[in-house]
This record gives C-alpha cells, sequence and structure tokens, in this order.
C-alpha cells in the first residue's frame, strides 16, 4: 500500500469519541464478523433493546443510542470489562495465525481480488438481492476465519433489494428504502491526509467521480464503489442508485464502475492482485483493465497483456444458463466503451468485444 493510500482509522471522528471506551464500541460496530459471531449481540441489546431487535444494526445502534446512556453504561465496571475483552478478542482474532497461515506459510499468493455485483453480509448491509450474494458473502467470510488473504470488490447502492408489501387489493407493492450510508456499519476510505479516495474514470463524455467505503468483514475488508458524488453529472450519481436497476446502459455503467473502477481502486491502494475472481460476468471489463494496467508497465501490447494476466483470472457462475449473462448491443458498447477502448487499449471496438468474451471463456 503506498503511502499516498495508506489508510487511517476505519470510522469517522464522532462527537462521542470523547467518551473513554467509546472506541472499543465504534470498532466493534463497524466489524461486520458480528453477523456470523454473536458475542456482541449482548451489548446491543443493552444499549437499546427495541432498535436491536427491529434492525440488528450495531452501527445504527451506536449511532442513535444517547449519549447519555452510552456514558452511562461505560461507566458500569462490568460493562466495561465486556466492551474491553470483545474489543480484544477481535483484535486477537484478526491478528493470529489462521488456517492458510498455518498450512500455507511460504505461499506466495498476497491477495486475490474477488469482484462481484453484490454481497450478503448482513440485514445491517442491504445491498444484495438473492443467492449469488449469498454466495459472495459467503466467501468473503470464510476467508476471513481461514485467513485467506482475500478482498472484495463491489458496490454501495443507495436502494438495495426491495421490500414486498402486499396492498388492499392483493397486489404485491415493491418498496424501495433509502440506504442512508451514515446508518449502514461502513466507513469512507480516506488517504493519509485525511481526503476522501476518489476515483476519476474519463469515460464516457463526463468524467465519473467514485467515492469508496470501506467494510470490515473480520481480518478481510469489501471495499464499495459509490458513484453518488456531489461533483458527477446529474445521470451519473444514479449509476449505484439501484441494484439491478435500470435498462441496458445503466446495467453497463455499472459493470463499467465496478470492473474498471474497481481494478483502478486496487492500483490506487498498492495492492497487486495475482487472483482476480468474477463472481458472474458483471465485472468482466476488470479483465480489460488488468491487462491495460499490464501494458502500462511493461509497454507490451493489448494481446501479450491479455495474455500474460489471464492465467490469474478466475471466473465463476451461479446461473448457468442463457438468461443470466448480460448482453449490450454494439451501439451501446460503442457508446460506453469505444474511447476507452482505442485510446486506453490500443484495440477496435470488434477487437474489444472478442477479446473480453475470450477472456471470460479461458478464465472460466
Amino acid at each position: 500500500m503506498s503511502e499516498r493510500t495508506r489508510i487511517g482509522p476505519p470510522k469517522e471522528p464522532l462527537l462521542s469519541a470523547d467518551i473513554e471506551g467509546f472506541d472499543a464500541l465504534a470498532e466493534l460496530a463497524l466489524d461486520m464478523r458480528s453477523s456470523w459471531n454473536h458475542a456482541t449481540d449482548q451489548v446491543w441489546r443493552q444499549l437499546d433493546p427495541v432498535l436491536w431487535e427491529l434492525t440488528h444494526n450495531p452501527w445504527v445502534v451506536l449511532q442513535t443510542v444517547s449519549r447519555e446512556k452510552v456514558r452511562s453504561d461505560l461507566a458500569d465496571p462490568a460493562f466495561r470489562k465486556i466492551i474491553d475483552d470483545l474489543a480484544q478478542a477481535r483484535r486477537d482474532a484478526v491478528e493470529a495465525p489462521a488456517w492458510f497461515q498455518q498450512t500455507h506459510p511460504q505461499s506466495p499468493l498476497s491477495c486475490a481480488a474477488y469482484f462481484s455485483m453484490e454481497f450478503m453480509l448482513s440485514e445491517a448491509l442491504p445491498i444484495y438481492s438473492g443467492g449469488l450474494g449469498n454466495v459472495a458473502g459467503d466467501q468473503l467470510k470464510a476467508a476471513s476465519d481461514l485467513g485467506v488473504p482475500v478482498v472484495g470488490v463491489g458496490l454501495l447502492y443507495q436502494q438495495g433489494y426491495f421490500r414486498q408489501v402486499i396492498d388492499q387489493d392483493g397486489a404485491q407493492q415493491a418498496i424501495f428504502p433509502y440506504n442512508d450510508p451514515g446508518q449502514l456499519p461502513i466507513a469512507p476510505l480516506r488517504n493519509q491526509n485525511g481526503e476522501w479516495l476518489r476515483l476519476q474514470l474519463d469515460l464516457p463524455g463526463y468524467p465519473i467521480w467514485v467515492r469508496v467505503w470501506q467494510v470490515q468483514v473480520g481480518r478481510a475488508k469489501l471495499y464499495l464503489l459509490d458513484s453518488n458524488d456531489a461533483a458527477n453529472f446529474p445521470p451519473y450519481r444514479g449509476i449505484t442508485s439501484e441494484l439491478y436497476g435500470g435498462g441496458p446502459y445503466m446495467r453497463l455503467m455499472q459493470e463499467l464502475v465496478l470492473g474498471i473502477g474497481g481494478w483502478r481502486l486496487l492500483a490506487a491502494l498498492g495492492i497487486e492482485a495475482e487472483v482476480c475472481h468474477l463472481n458472474e460476468g458483471h465485472a468482466a471489463l476488470a479483465v480489460l483493465e488488468r491487462a491495460g494496467s499490464f501494458m502500462k508497465t511493461t509497454g507490451q501490447s493489448f494481446e501479450v497483456a491479455l495474455s500474460a494476466t489471464r492465467a490469474g483470472n478466475l471466473f465463476t457462475t451461479h446461473t448457468a444458463v442463457a438468461v443470466g449473462f448480460d448482453r449490450f448491443a454494439p451501439a451501446l458498447i460503442e457508446q460506453c466503451l469505444g474511447g476507452y477502448a482505442r485510446k486506453e487499449l490500443g484495440i477496435t471496438l470488434h477487437e474489444l468485444c472478442w477479446k473480453l468474451g475470450d477472456g471470460v471463456r479461458k478464465a472460466a
């Protein structure tokens, strides 16, 4: 990780940071390990039993409960000891050698980047829909427990999965609650100087600014890309507005942000992933950006770069039927990726489409 992008504490300064013991509470609340290790449930239940039962979101409990309640409970030596013990247990679990370190102490694998359109970690972070997100979330949880060096890359949706409501006529109504980032167990990813890490994608037309959020998943991390940046051209702010929302144009733009933006994020963090794991074809553009990065580093042609990086690309599919794979019209691909193909990769649109499909097929 470069000095320019070294990351500070995984949380924002809070008004309650002056309360002794509050930092440990925030540390516990921002770790999604609580979604499968329930040792901290008693803490959030004590702070606000009603809100905890409604949300099972430690961060929203901590953000909502009165400061007087937090101060009073932390002043209780017994409660404070529970917090300190839980925080220490969390740190020990993160730092102790796990299965991977014990079994493969000399492994050359330093990082596998896992790209997915959705991750299901907990109802506290509703950015998933179904089985695909379940697989991705479980992969990250397992990687954390086993110590496998994996980082997840996904999108932060302003609206995740819909909630079903049956109206008085018996018809289904789809409700999309807004995901307020301040109420989610996530934190802005900041550079060493405190600046929010933002990526600029110069395509197509107006630049696209993408903010980055960090999710702590035990010893693993999940990075979420978010186009809802005030500097963006208004339509671009909605690229990450809804999981699987919109028509073909919006879907292609989401995949552009995930694949191209996601691989550039890893570069900005100084992460050199030996494995690029595509969970479905939604992140296939990462294959192109990875090859493009190799081209810039080595001066090789796109053909050579794609061949050199191909062995490190892994593709898995959850929906192995035709309907599970996106198809886009050539005119739409030209609109969104034509300039990228010519300027960044030095290839034609036809070559881009063929090489991308060939790269995914061989990764599979």
